[in-house]
């Protein structure tokens, strides 16, 4: 006689899990694809990707790699020409001179971030980061158990980080490093030269690690971008191929650290992927030449941003960041809703336009705010328009 099998409870899954949220905007991407599965037409204004393809030097590249045949390992740090080539961009770009061995090639920024949080910050430490911000700083840092200290951003500041903010968190409670963002996600804002050295000064001052965030470096419409390297040769400055370059799905990013971290990060990247994809390194080295078309690229977004700036405040929607870089505007819609998740599943149920929902980027504040990404074409921006503009009440 057989026994019968009682069905037990599997082994528990770890706690931390249970403070790691979803990634909003990519929750809504996957309703609007099975929204256009079933046949409805979708305007993608929820993630921030370019719609260009990578420059076309970029793919040449990597189809003469591929005919060489082997594709294999590289140095867990990155080739040696990439990591030369990105040094002297630094010089180029910034006036900034940094030896190649300082710098990191990733697996795209995220992989730099879990690098450098892994080798700054231990357990239990406390890091600042911004309300509004980028939702996969507070999940990953919390993942590593590692304690997110927001800071909410004001008006009043231009919605930025600031020296200030980060004097009086530390004394309320210490602060172990912050992560400021330049231009910002969700919303574009610059943080300027002498707010960025103010940063890095007070960093310096209180014994606190500096990471600045640059992945959306070289798409501002005014003044150009700053970076952190130009007035804190100690802070961590993580960068990326993925906006600028418009190589998002390759997984190709960068970081450029102090001396002393180069090592540890490098035993690091070693155990946790052993290297960036090497085609992937091939296609970045090669996407420094493209400047023509990236900067035709930028155009384009540039003439998306103005349009956006001129005719949503005549819909209703007027109350915005400043939206200074990058491909985003960071509406406040309270005057429509206090529930931004139910906000943006009706706009895109009643419209078909997907929009990412403010609480992605603010537990608190965003509940009345959402993003929309102007990466996409002309014709995707004034659609938008036309169809907010009957929905809008």
């Amino acid at each position: 006689m057989s026994k019968s099998i009682v069905a037990t409870p599997g082994p528990h899954i770890a706690r931390r899990m249970e403070r790691v949220s979803s990634f909003l905007a990519m929750d809504v991407l996957s309703a609007a694809a099975a929204k256009e599965r079933r046949g409805d037409s979708v305007i993608h204004m929820e993630v921030g990707q370019p719609s260009a393809p990578a420059p076309r030097a970029v793919r040449e590249a990597v189809k003469a790699a591929l005919d060489l045949g082997r594709i294999g390992y590289t140095e867990a740090l990155g080739i040696a020409p990439l990591r030369e080539r990105i040094a002297r961009h630094y010089r180029e770009t910034y006036g900034v001179s940094i030896a190649p061995e300082r710098v990191v090639v990733t697996t795209g920024s995220s992989a730099g971030f879990v690098l450098a949080f892994l080798s700054l910050f231990d357990a239990g430490q406390r890091v600042a980061i911004t309300a509004p911000g980028y939702p996969a700083y507070r999940n990953i840092l919390e993942a590593l158990d590692i304690e997110p200290a927001t800071i909410p951003l004001a008006k009043a500041d231009g919605w930025i980080m600031t020296a200030d903010a980060i004097e009086k968190a530390h004394a309320e409670k210490p602060l172990h490093g912050i992560l400021a963002m330049s231009p910002a996600n969700p919303s574009g804002t610059m943080i300027g030269r002498a707010a960025l050295a103010a940063l890095g000064e007070t960093c310096r001052r209180l014994g606190l690690w500096f990471v600045s965030d640059e992945i959306y470096h070289g798409l501002t419409y005014g003044e150009p971008a700053s970076t952190a390297l130009t007035s804190d040769d100690d802070a961590v400055v993580i960068n990326s191929f993925s906006k600028y370059y418009c190589m998002t799905g390759w997984r190709i990013g960068w970081i450029v650290v102090p001396e002393r971290l180069v090592r540890p990060i490098e035993r690091l990247a070693q155990n946790l992927y052993i290297s960036p994809p090497y085609l992937s390194q091939v296609a970045a080295l090669a996407a420094f030449d493209a400047v023509d078309e990236r900067e035709a690229i930028k155009a384009g977004y540039a003439r998306n941003r103005a349009l956006l700036l001129e005719e949503l405040p005549r819909i209703g929607i007027t109350d915005m960041h400043p939206v200074d870089g990058a491909f985003y505007i960071y509406a406040d819609v309270a005057r429509y809703t206090n529930d931004s998740i139910a906000f943006c599943k009706r706009m895109l149920e009643e419209t078909g336009i997907a929009a990412t929902p403010g609480l992605d980027f603010d537990p608190i504040e965003g509940a009345h705010y959402l993003r929309l990404s102007f990466a996409g074409s002309e014709n995707d921006c004034r659609e938008t328009v036309q169809r907010l503009k009957g929905w809008l009440k």
